[in-house]
């Protein structure tokens, strides 16, 4: 009897639960746990000592991770039976069914986490609108409480505040553009969708006019420091100050005005970290995101620009100021530092003149400081004619010939020209002169008052210049040479930028107070015709036809004009007329100078007073000796002359020098002058204390009466007018000064003035006359 052969004792692991698996269904943990361990007896090779035959010993972790495991029976009941494990085909198959199933779920799982992290992102994104949104709204708050509320309760205190309306200087600005970014944000809900879209086409409109508020604001921020600091400075007007502040905005605890008006400057650079949190919660496929960036960008780029803005008006701030130095004070100044950087610019300036070094050229610098040199000598001459018209106007006002009587009274003419004229007078023509002083006459003192300014940059960049041409060849530059280089280009670059701007201004505000002085004479027209067509029936050649009246009129203007023009002309000729009287013995010293240094071609005389106006102008008296030295200034102007005033050098107007014709250095003698033969040789001066008594030759002592030897025409208030023989009585045989060429004297009319010493003579009377010497 064949003994069968006896299986292997093999272990199955149970199965997870009561229901059967399928056939063929093999748990991936069980395969490679018993082929791990059919690996490891084999490397070991001493695996089944101590174990009984046929046993396996499991772990109780694999234990729990296999899974049962169908095998097939193959053989036949003589052979042993054997069995095989599933087919790699079949494991192969539900691998993959399982694995399709897991990255399925991995898949889901990772869209519910992308679901999930959008719509995490989505919250953050409306929460960061929301703050902006909000944070905007409190910002606009608390500035018009400041600028509303706490700025009308400081107007009530008495005394008024000093500097108050510069303590709010620009801030009106900023709130206007504030409350217009938020009207353009309130048209959209912040919840809709398309709201980022609006806020960020709000934002990239208004970014012009943002930063136009904002770079004026925060440039003048350093100057609402000081104001705030000089109320602080009084103990008892910053409690007060406090006070209305607490009590005007109580949920804030706010306790100095700085807590408002340092918002803007914070709001500002906000902006951009708002803009930037959004941009980071919103994904890069939203709609509205290339917009953003963009609006990020800008806000960024806003923020650099009014900086920059703010240094360049801290650098302009800084050298356009106008200092009033004394010579003590400029002396004080000096240092060995000063003196060595101003002798260097010297040297530079020589070198330039002499060619030994080429000067730096900007040709777009020149021609705008050019512009700006005509423009500025436009404004100084139109207000210069503006003024003289008002001085005109006040003359004619001041001469009110309607209050004569011209002995017309039964005559209407006279009485409708009396009329007319009180009319114009007291109505008319002040409130014109008023208009003008405001409109023109003011606009145009700040227009020359704003020069300073540019006028000092540009001389400052000059300077500047210098030290950089020292500088600039060098490869590696010192701290203190980087910095000379930095502000050259900071004002370099602000000139560039904001001269065009000054000269575009400027003309724009002449041209338009040209139009306004036009109209103004328009509105005068009107006024005098309305004022005239209420008399017109009363005035003569009102019956006349207008054609025939205009005619009329036409040929008494251009008749009275020509009466005029030769009454002007006979004026102007006898004002220009050359002095032919001889001169005084100090302007014949001057004569003598100036011929001998420059010759008697260029010997000129002072037509009429002159009074200089600018820089370098010389203040010359009616009758004073010149020398010309150039008949042009600097700019090629030829209407200021360079002259010589025997020591002082400087400009004066062309039309007021003639020509100096030189008078008969002895005039002829007097045919009133009786002297006697016996002080003949004493006639000068014999009046004066120094003079010694003359011998008399009679008993009776003689009178004598001091008179003018020559005509003397009077150039100033200080003097007067003589004829000769006209009697004088001598006041004063010297000036103020002690000066004996000159002698106070009163004529007959009783008017006093000095006269010439030598222009004096004396004669024999028989009575003792007034003014007598002896």
């Amino acid at each position: 009897m064949e003994v069968p052969w006896k299986l292997p004792h093999i272990i199955l692991p149970k199965p997870a639960s009561s229901s059967m698996r399928p056939q063929g269904a093999v748990r991936r943990g069980a395969i490679k746990s018993t082929l791990k361990e059919e690996l490891q007896e084999k490397s070991d090779g001493s695996s089944e000592k101590g174990d009984e035959v046929g046993e396996e010993k499991l772990s109780p972790e694999e234990e729990s991770a296999s899974e049962p495991v169908n095998l097939e029976v193959i053989g036949t009941n003589t052979g042993p039976t054997m069995f095989r494990l599933p087919s790699q085909d079949s494991l192969s198959g539900e691998n993959t069914v399982s694995e399709e199933m897991l990255a399925e779920e991995a898949r889901k799982k990772s869209k519910e986490e992308e679901a999930a992290a959008k719509e995490r992102a989505a919250q953050r994104q409306q929460l960061a609108i929301e703050e902006l949104v909000q944070s905007e709204r409190n910002y606009l708050r608390m500035l018009q409480i400041c600028s509303v509320d706490i700025r009308s309760s400081l107007q009530q205190l008495q005394p008024p505040l000093a500097n108050l309306d510069r303590l709010f200087l620009y801030i009106e600005d900023v709130m206007e553009v504030s409350s217009r970014l938020l009207s353009l944000l309130d048209r959209r809900p912040s919840g809709e969708p398309q709201f980022l879209q609006t806020l960020c086409d709000s934002f990239l409109s208004l970014s012009s006019d943002i930063e136009a508020a904002y770079k004026e604001y925060l440039a003048y921020y350093n100057q609402i420091s000081i104001v705030e600091n000089s109320y602080k400075q009084k103990e008892a007007l910053w409690n007060e100050i406090v006070r209305i502040i607490k009590a005007s905005a109580p949920e804030v605890n706010a306790s100095s005005l700085s807590f408002f008006l340092v918002m803007p400057v914070q709001r500002i650079a906000r902006y951009p970290l708002l803009l930037q949190t959004i941009q980071k919660h919103t994904d890069t496929s939203h709609p509205a995101f290339k917009l953003l960036e963009k609006t990020a960008l800008t806000s960024i780029a806003l923020n650099c620009r009014i900086n920059e803005y703010k240094r360049f008006r801290e650098v302009a701030d800084k050298y356009k100021k106008t200092e009033t130095l004394t010579i003590k004070d400029k002396i004080n100044r000096l240092n060995p530092h000063s003196i060595a950087k101003k002798t260097a610019r010297f040297s530079q300036q020589l070198k330039h003149e002499t060619g030994i070094k080429p000067k730096l050229v900007d040709e777009e610098f020149d021609a705008f400081e050019g512009f700006f040199n005509i423009l500025e000598h436009g404004i100084l001459v139109l207000l210069e004619n503006v003024e003289t018209y008002l001085l005109h106007l006040q003359r004619f006002l001041d001469c009110r010939t309607e209050e004569f009587d011209l002995d017309m009274d039964g005559e209407k003419s006279p009485i409708c020209y009396k009329e007319i004229t009180t009319a114009l007078r007291q109505w008319i023509l002040p409130t014109f002169e008023k208009r003008m002083r405001t409109l023109i006459h003011k606009p145009l003192c700040a227009l020359r008052d704003l020069l300073v300014g540019p006028r000092n940059l540009i001389r400052k960049r000059l300077d500047k210049l210098l030290d950089f041409e020292m500088i600039e060849s060098k490869s590696t530059l010192s701290y203190d040479e980087q910095a000379v280089a930095n502000t050259y280009r900071t004002i370099n670059t602000l000139l560039l930028n904001e001269l065009p701007r000054f000269n575009g201004l400027a003309l724009q505000m002449i041209w338009s107070m040209l139009g306004t002085f036009s109209c103004m004479h328009k509105d005068l027209a009107a006024d005098m015709e309305q004022l005239f067509q209420s008399f017109a029936q009363q005035l003569p050649h009102s019956h006349l036809h207008p054609s025939a009246f205009w005619e009329w009129a036409e040929s008494a203007v251009l008749e009275s004009a020509k009466k005029l023009q030769t009454v002007c002309q006979n004026v102007e000729d006898t004002l220009n007329a050359p002095v032919v009287q001889p001169l005084s013995p100090s302007s014949q010293r001057r004569l003598k100078q100036l011929t001998d240094k420059h010759g008697s071609g260029k010997i000129y005389q002072v037509a009429s007073t002159v009074v200089g106006s600018r820089d370098l102008d010389l203040n010359l008296a009616r009758g004073e000796l010149v020398a010309i030295l150039s008949e042009a200034d600097t700019r090629g102007d030829k209407r200021r002359w360079l002259v010589d005033a025997g020591g002082r050098r400087g400009y004066a107007p062309s039309s007021k020098l003639i020509r100096y014709h030189q008078a008969m250095e002895d005039p002829p003698p007097s045919p009133h002058l009786i002297v006697p033969l016996d002080v003949t040789g004493k006639r000068r001066h014999s009046y004066t204390p120094e003079s010694q008594p003359m011998p008399m030759r009679v008993v009776r002592q003689p009178y004598f009466q001091v008179i003018a030897a020559y005509d003397f025409t009077a150039r100033g208030n200080h003097e007067v007018s003589l004829r000769v023989g006209e009697p004088v009585c001598v006041l004063e045989p010297y000036d103020k000064r002690g000066n004996r060429e000159w002698s106070l004297v009163e004529a007959i009319s009783g008017q006093r003035g000095y006269v010439p010493s030598n222009y004096l003579s004396m004669k024999p009377v028989e009575a003792r006359p007034p003014g007598f010497v002896f």
